[in-house]
């Protein structure tokens, strides 16, 4: 299964080090920005499988990134990467929905593992609802 990810960090080199990550080891699509409003933009558009955000950007940052997407589309899974983690940003962004927190500087195996993982249990998820559409189907 190939998907598409967008990533947003305010930090040039994250974003080369998550794309060449993603092409090298997935065969997922990634589009990247700085801007964490023209990712909203992206997100509205449509298209968009995973979203992976910084936690600190100007601007909006990835707790309001996060509680916009999932205004916009609640089935897209939210990776928070930050550098600054505390106990209350990670219990904050898995409270608001978030897949998954990961802590900066992180190992290639663990952003990977998490890729998979949140496209995994989307994947479940819209399963999980089409088999409950069915059942419902079925007994009318």
């Amino acid at each position: 299964m190939s998907a598409n990810i967008l990533a947003v960090d305010d930090e040039p080199d994250m974003l080369k080090l998550l794309s060449m990550i993603i092409r090298e080891k997935t065969p997922h699509t990634i589009v990247t920005t700085n801007n964490p409003l023209e990712a909203l933009e992206i997100a509205k558009q449509g298209g968009i499988d995973l979203l992976i955000a910084d936690l600190k950007m100007p601007g909006l940052d990835g707790s309001e990134l996060l509680d916009a997407v999932k205004a916009v589309n609640k089935d897209i899974p939210v990776v928070i990467i930050t550098a600054f983690a505390t106990e209350e940003a990670a219990a904050e962004t898995l409270q608001k929905g978030g897949f998954d927190f990961i802590i900066k500087p992180f190992r290639k195996e663990q952003i990977l593992s998490t890729i998979d993982k949140a496209l995994k249990w989307t994947e479940m998820q819209k399963e999980n609802r089409e088999l409950k559409a069915k059942l419902k189907g079925s007994e009318a």
